[in-house]
């Protein structure tokens, strides 16, 4: 790197020639009279001309000074808007967080509440997804949903997700209650599509051949998936981590009990090389209720 001028000697130089007085420049830079006269001669003997014309009251620019000092104010504007820019964006109080729309609904809000109490002042803004991210740059924090086989190698696993097969209190297969697997066969099928593992799982660990996986109700959004069982349409598979809220409010139930872990799970990446402040404390927030996540 070439030599330049210390920043120092640059900035009495631009506030003596803007007020022509050391005292003053002195004034403005919270520094003695002394300095201000030392800084601008340290200065002309480092570009080898003199920069002022030093009167016994008074100062004027040389045109040495006169030339120089546009592109000294520019400069030293450019450094102040910088560190400006970077002081405001470290102090901002606001995460940018994107997370599918299913776990928006189901985990997310407990989590912001939870943050809201201790963090009133810092604003948590979610972007809602379906299968893909917002753009590039817009979070702060992003939550996808990837196979076990495909994921980014900074991404952290929130946890380690299970299935959950649930119907409404009220659905019966052929006028039964559901409550045993075998009654599948003859059940009215949910499906996510993009997710048929979850039906394949199932069939495979209680024996059940093809469960008729190619019929029965369909749609690519986990919610109202839920809502469709709910309304008593039929049976779905989910990751349990979307289940709970609806299980804890009764309306939905699991008939029968299993033990399948599911492909699809829940990672996050963080921004961690700009992360403000508060991004961090709402990072630390989310690791800690996922590790708390009881699935």
């Amino acid at each position: 790197m070439k030599n330049v001028p210390h920043l120092t000697f640059l900035r009495s130089f631009e506030a003596a020639a803007r007020h022509l007085s050391f005292t003053s420049a002195a004034e403005e830079l919270n520094c003695t009279q002394s300095a201000v006269s030392n800084h601008i001669r340290s200065l002309e003997e480092f570009i080898g001309r003199p920069l002022f014309v030093r009167h016994p009251r008074s100062l004027t620019l040389t045109e040495v000074g006169e030339a120089y000092l546009p592109s000294i104010r520019h400069a030293l504007q450019e450094i102040d808007v910088a560190t400006d820019s970077l002081i405001s964006i470290s102090h901002k109080r606001e995460v940018v967080v994107s997370c599918p729309i299913s776990l928006a609904e189901s985990w997310l809000p407990q989590v912001m509440q939870d943050f809201n109490i201790l963090h009133p002042d810092i604003i948590v803004t979610v972007h809602g997804t379906v299968w893909t991210d917002v753009e590039p740059k817009i979070s702060d924090i992003s939550i996808t949903i990837n196979h076990l086989d495909d994921v980014n190698g900074d991404a952290v696993k929130l946890w380690n997700e299970k299935l959950s097969l649930v119907c409404a209190p009220s659905y019966q297969v052929s006028g039964v209650a559901l409550s045993d697997p075998v009654q599948l066969d003859d059940a009215n099928l949910i499906h996510i599509l993009g997710r048929p593992v979850y039906w394949e799982l199932i069939a495979k660990h209680f024996g059940l051949g093809e469960l008729g996986l190619k019929a029965g109700f369909q749609t690519n959004i986990s919610n109202l998936a839920l809502e469709m069982a709910v309304k008593n349409i039929g049976c779905a598979v989910m990751p349990k981590s979307l289940v709970k809220p609806y299980l804890e409010r009764g309306l939905l139930y699991e008939p029968f009990a299993f033990d399948i872990s599911s492909p699809w799970t829940y990672f996050a990446d963080f921004k961690d090389k700009s992360a403000t402040p508060s991004v961090k404390l709402f990072k630390n927030w989310l690791l800690k209720a996922a590790a708390e996540m009881d699935v």
